[in-house]
């Protein structure tokens, strides 16, 4: 693999490997005229840069004004096709009743006169019929002399003729302009048809002022932000007023900002008549030269500072996005508001709800806004209640941690809710009204419900149990919490919680002196570690009750924040007196197990007995029988003597290891050295294996630490693995040299834990595998005088020193060639006793 990544590091290295190879070989002359030409390309890329940026926002301010532009001349547009359309309406309705000759010369005077003064754009009204003669007109005072028409004259040829022909032709109204020179007033003209039994009888002509049309039919807020002007079908200006024109050169076009113009036909006008608007110029234009040259005479002095601008910029970017992101947050929590807002005057009438309000209480906004009380939303029931509470929130006796209400949904279901009320203060300081939130606590009052039948029930279930429970803050006397029990056996104190804490052995916090501030030992230490910590047990006497009581402990959060110390006492007295007698009977059973052993062993024992005390017996008579004779001398009595005292030696230690194996005692543990409980092991069963002709080996290995054992029983275990070995060989009928057994004592390492392995091996006939599954089994024996309790204790005994005991069959082949029992001791309980006993001697 490394093989593999060297070639893809060489590739990489190159090109940069290449520029210091290059770099490093030009002359110190070239490298100072690139090092100045590096700031001058960097200074000339700045330009270019602030160059396209300019052009960029100068074409995208561009198109933002020419939408604006275009937006509102449309919407000007509108206004004035509205306008005219309404005139247009008025004027087909007067021309149906000269048609239907409803109304005579002075009745068409009089409502011309009504249209003209109404409606500044319209300045004159002329009653033409079919042969061209004014029948009537009336003219506004702004119109021009020369521009008036009177009752009488007949229409000049050159002046209307295409027009009249037009309307006499279509029989609707047409818009049209004068036709001639220029006029002192622009007029635009509509002639309206006037029909007689179905002929035409001449028209309606109404003359708008293009001036008024423009002054009052375009609106202001357009009229203040462009020029606005009217044109005719050739570009010619009628009305309003026109910036210069755009300069031929694109470049200057480009350089110097323009007016931003639309136009559009003014409907139903047509092409006749064009509204133009054209912007303001409000900036000098993009680059405006003194701004363009001034940014690229600071570019030249900036240069030095393009790595640190671009370094700031970064932050800056990082910094804005990171602000994006919290105000797009804060608006998405405004959003996603669920607390419901109303609004009211100061009489009581709704003027704002805002969504969630509507959503709580399934009414509109539209069904709210305005109401008075009674609300929709008030219960019947409530109506008293709620109207008081209105009063009182109207004269501000209201409570700043709120009120409960109900509240009626549309489809008439009840919730409960919370609302608070607060002024609503305007800009000014003056107060307008009252803003009220309201938020649905239905389920919370559910949770709150079901929290306190959980308690009840919680509670219940503490007074009932069987097991004292108290509970009391750290460097305190008060007791937070204590159930029946304890208040039966305590009363209603922390003297019996303080008891059993000390009697348990759990550290409490000291006292400080009174001169210093009151701070716990716990100050500093993470409280959520401690409450999440493992329960202390501990078993003690309580005197004043004459009971046994199992004390479990642990921290755990108040509910008001503060670190407390529960306390669990269960009565564990009967328990005790059933331990007490349990091991009383595992001690009678166990010097039960040695009796039966050494009884086993009895023919063995006086066996090895017999050799020293016949000895002693052939040493005394042929002492007697020389003393008689005169044949012995001073120094032969002495070594007979010292040779009879040797063998009497013998026989009473073999008497007293007996004595001291059978002997029945208080288990006592204490640091057993390994060596020494083997050796007494060996020189017990030696006799039974001489006698059974079973060669004995042992090995213990060098260094092995003490354990806290009670020897005898360790001692017992092999007693009985040895002579159940030997038994397993004598069964087996094995020749003289394979009559053998083996005991290691070895260290070890098992579940990660330092341990003293003993093992016994021997050359027997095995385990059958249905033996292997009873082999502990109390009570089973394969031996026919057995008892089936010797393996059984063994394992107890084991496990009563928290090892492990377990058999094996040795195969050599196919065939069973012995079985291996062993069992291993921990070295824990030996260092912990050891540091136990260093630390009381040091204390």
């Amino acid at each position: 693999m490394q093989d593999s990544v060297l070639p893809d590091l060489h590739e990489a290295a190159p090109p940069i490997s290449w520029l210091r190879r290059w770099w490093r070989r030009q002359t110190p002359g070239r490298q100072d005229r690139y090092a100045m030409l590096a700031p001058l390309a960097a200074v000339l890329l700045f330009l270019a840069a602030i160059i396209s940026a300019f052009w960029y926002l100068r074409l995208e301010e561009m198109e933002r004004e020419q939408e604006a532009v275009r937006r509102d001349v449309e919407y000007a547009q509108q206004r004035l096709r509205l306008r005219l359309l309404e005139r247009q309406e008025q004027l087909m309705l007067m021309a149906r009743d000269v048609s239907n000759r409803d109304v005579d010369r002075d009745d068409f005077v009089s409502r011309a006169e009504t249209l003209v003064t109404q409606y500044p754009e319209l300045q004159s009204l002329s009653w033409i019929d079919e042969r061209r003669r004014i029948r009537a007109a009336y003219a506004g005072p702004s119109l021009a002399v020369q521009q008036q028409r009177l009752a009488g004259e007949i229409l000049r040829r050159g002046e209307t003729e295409s027009t009249f022909s037009l309307v006499r032709d279509l029989q609707q109204p047409v818009y049209s302009q004068p036709a001639g020179g220029v006029e002192p007033v622009p007029l635009l003209q509509l002639h309206v048809p006037l029909t007689s039994q179905a002929k035409f009888a001449g028209v309606i002509l109404g003359e708008y002022s293009i001036d008024s049309l423009l002054r009052y039919g375009v609106p202001s807020e357009v009229s203040a932000r462009y020029a606005v002007s009217l044109l005719d079908g050739k570009g010619r200006l009628l009305a309003g007023q026109a910036l210069p024109s755009r300069p031929a050169s694109r470049l200057l076009a480009w350089v110097t900002p323009q007016a931003n113009e639309y136009e559009v036909p003014v409907s139903p006008v047509g092409n006749g008549l064009v509204l133009r608007a054209q912007a303001y110029r409000t900036s000098l234009g993009v680059v405006g030269s003194g701004l363009f040259w001034l940014v690229g005479t600071l570019s030249a002095m900036t240069a030095w500072m393009l790595i640190g601008n671009w370094r700031h910029t970064r932050r800056r970017i990082k910094a804005q996005q990171a602000l994006v992101a919290e105000t797009n947050f804060r608006r998405a929590m405004e959003n996603s508001m669920l607390t419901g807002m109303r609004a009211l005057d100061m009489h009581g009438r709704i003027t704002y709800v805002n969504p969630a309000f509507c959503q709580m209480t399934g009414w509109s906004e539209g069904e709210l806004v305005g109401r008075t009380a009674p609300f929709p939303y008030w219960p019947e029931a409530d109506l008293e209640q709620l109207t008081a509470r209105l009063d009182d929130e109207l004269s501000g006796r209201t409570s700043p941690a709120g009120f409960q209400v109900r509240v009626k949904r549309k489809d008439g279901s009840l919730f409960d809710a919370r609302m608070y009320v607060s002024p609503l203060i305007d800009p000014k300081g003056h107060q307008t009204g009252w803003m009220t939130s309201i938020t649905d606590i239905t389920e919370p009052n559910r949770i709150r419900e079901q929290l306190s039948a959980s308690y009840e029930r919680f509670t219940t279930v503490l007074e009932a149990l069987d097991a004292s429970v108290s509970v009391a803050p750290l460097g305190s006397e008060e007791l937070l919490f204590a159930n029946k029990l304890y208040r039966l056996w305590f009363g209603q104190h922390t003297g019996g919680h303080l008891q059993l804490v000390a009697q348990a052995g759990v550290p409490q916090q000291p006292r400080t002196d009174e001169s210093l501030d009151e701070v716990d030992s716990f100050v500093g230490l993470p409280t959520g570690q401690l409450t999440t910590a493992q329960t202390e047990n501990a078993e003690i006497f309580v005197p004043e009750l004459g009971k046994w009581l199992e004390v479990r402990s642990r921290y755990l959060n108040w509910v008001d924040g503060r670190l407390a110390q529960m306390v669990i006492a269960t009565d564990i007295t009967p328990r005790r007196h059933a331990e007490e007698q349990a091991a009383a009977q595992a001690e009678r059973a166990q010097s039960a197990s040695r009796l039966i052993t050494m009884g086993e062993m009895a023919s063995s024992v006086a066996h090895e007995l017999n050799q020293p005390l016949t000895a002693i017996n052939n040493y005394c008579n042929g002492m007697v029988s020389r003393i008689r004779a005169g044949q012995i001398n001073q120094d032969d009595l002495l070594l007979a003597l010292d040779k009879t005292a040797r063998q009497a030696q013998r026989a009473g230690q073999i008497i007293q290891r007996i004595r001291s194996f059978v002997r029945r005692s208080e288990p006592n543990r204490t640091l057993s050295d390994v060596a020494t409980m083997v050796g007494e092991a060996v020189e017990l069963a030696e006799i039974e294996l001489r006698r059974r002709n079973v060669r004995l080996s042992h090995y213990v290995a060098a260094r092995l630490p003490k354990l806290m054992v009670d020897p005898i029983l360790i001692e017992q275990v092999l007693v009985n693995l040895l002579k159940n070995a030997a038994e397993s060989i004598d069964l087996a009928r094995r020749a003289t040299p394979q009559r053998s057994v083996e005991l290691r004592a070895v260290p070890r390492q098992v579940e990660n834990q330092a341990v003293v392995e003993f093992s016994v091996q021997d050359t027997g006939q095995g385990l059958a595998p249905e033996v292997l599954e009873r082999l502990y089994e109390a009570f089973f024996s394969t031996k026919a005088e057995g008892m089936g309790i010797g393996l059984n204790l063994c394992r107890s005994i084991v496990e009563s020193h928290q090892g492990r005991m377990q058999a094996e069959n040795i195969y050599n082949g196919a065939d069973v060639a012995g079985c291996r029992f062993s069992f291993w001791i921990p070295v824990s309980g030996a260092i912990n006793s050891a540091a136990n006993k260093d630390t009381g001697v040091a204390a």
